[in-house]
């Protein structure tokens, strides 16, 4: 007997209100029924169309204009894709379940704060995104009288399916192969593109277990170099390490402007964050909390960064004005730290040129590390189902290249300064 599509039940109930996206990745994006279209419509998800995807990517390539919401929507079209795959390999797939996993890939990045990655910790400390997208979710599943309960369920891995979570959540889901084709498209760096379309063609279920078959295998070694190349040009380019770091310093500086009750220009919702520091007990204990992050994107912060860059303290003036016109940190990138400048002599430099003590100055110079590592062995692994049964790891069964190679995290360290300091090493 020949199954009913997945969303077979959406389907009659909406088959002459189907909505239509014209995205530049996949072309035209059916959305799969009303429900998810009121929930794209919603608020909470509007907001991702003014939070970039890559944060300040755009100051190194200039493409790097896209957005949360087309991330979302891409990742969305890819889930829709998989479930019609696994479930033309009688995988048992119900419409409820086609429906909740597909709202948790659509709402997975909702808690997003403004510049996405860069922000993660600046205007909220201790509280990650993925903290507030399960609370809007959670909020959210109010508003629509339970709707979202097994959409949640699969979220959090609480599901009895667990690979309708792997389809959301592991390093083979539907979120990594979006953003790596879709960030590669926008900033132009070819070493990104992947084939989506042929992973997951090549997905299945075993032992409630998301898979990859073994004709799959050269088009997974691919995506993981992709991902550990994507993550040196792109995401981990130090220009943007750089910028990143001197937005990060300026919520800081505003934030202690904030507490000292000196007089600072602000939207409403950006005020609240930055004269309070919140932990998630209090999202979790007061509903407005949510709906003020809710109301901040990065307009919130540029716009008050533009107008800061003529505030009368000099740290944060100083620092907006050189992000706003692009005369970003100079940065030293090294695979040992004993090979960077000394970060003291930087901050006595800094003190000196801006006639500023050395604890002000601190804010010109910052020092850390970074890391990148394609495919984690020790995560939940991406397992290849051999022709004559067996599942093995990538990083054992792939020929052509060694995973366990790219398997491993290799950190490299950094200092940033102004580029118009000098001092004699």
């Amino acid at each position: 007997m020949k199954k009913a599509p997945i969303f077979a039940t959406a389907m009659r109930d909406s088959a002459n209100k189907r909505k239509i996206i014209n995205d530049p990745i996949y072309g035209f994006v059916t959305l799969p029924d009303d429900f998810i279209y009121e929930l794209i419509n919603h608020p909470y998800f509007q907001r991702l169309r003014r939070i970039k995807q890559l944060g300040l990517t755009n100051l190194v390539y200039p493409g790097a204009l896209h957005t949360r919401f087309h991330h979302a929507i891409g990742a969305m079209h890819l889930m829709t894709e998989a479930l019609k795959v696994l479930q033309a390999k009688q995988i048992d797939i119900t419409p409820e379940e086609a429906q909740a996993v597909t709202i948790a890939i659509l709402l997975h990045d909702i808690g997003h704060g403004p510049f996405s990655h860069a922000l993660e910790y600046a205007i909220v400390q201790g509280v990650n995104h993925e903290d507030i997208s399960a609370l809007l979710m959670q909020e959210l599943n109010k508003q629509y009288q339970g709707k979202l309960s097994l959409a949640i369920k699969i979220f959090n891995n609480q599901y009895k399916k667990k690979f309708l979570h792997q389809l959301v959540s592991s390093q083979l889901d539907m979120d990594r192969l979006d953003y790596l084709r879709r960030d590669s498209f926008f900033t132009g760096v070819s070493e990104g593109i992947i084939s989506s379309d042929r992973i997951i063609k090549m997905l299945h279920v075993k032992n409630d277990e998301l898979v990859i078959e073994e004709k799959g295998i050269y088009s997974i070694e691919k995506f993981i170099i992709a991902r550990r190349l994507m993550y040196w040009q792109v995401y981990l380019h130090k220009t943007v390490v750089a910028a990143e770091n001197m937005l990060v310093n300026i919520l800081i500086r505003a934030k202690e402007l904030a507490s000292k009750k000196t007089p600072l220009f602000a939207t409403p919702a950006l005020s609240i964050f930055l004269q309070n520091n919140f932990s998630k007990d209090d999202f979790i204990e007061n509903p407005e909390l949510l709906k003020s992050f809710a109301l901040l994107d990065d307009y919130d912060i540029f716009t008050s960064v533009k107008v800061w860059a003529q505030h009368p303290d000099i740290i944060l003036a100083t620092l907006c004005a050189n992000l706003v016109n692009r005369k970003l940190f100079r940065i030293e990138l090294r695979r040992e730290k004993s090979e960077l400048s000394s970060k003291k002599e930087w901050i006595t430099a800094c003190a000196k040129q801006y006639k500023i003590s050395e604890k002000e100055a601190a804010f010109f110079v910052v020092q850390g590390q970074i890391e990148n590592s394609a495919y984690k062995t020790n995560n939940l692994k991406i397992n290849i189902l051999m022709n004559n049964g067996k599942i093995i790891d990538i990083a054992e069964a792939g020929d052509q290249l060694n995973v366990e190679v790219l398997s491993k995290t290799v950190k490299k360290y950094f200092i940033c300064y102004p580029k118009n300091i000098i001092y004699k090493k």
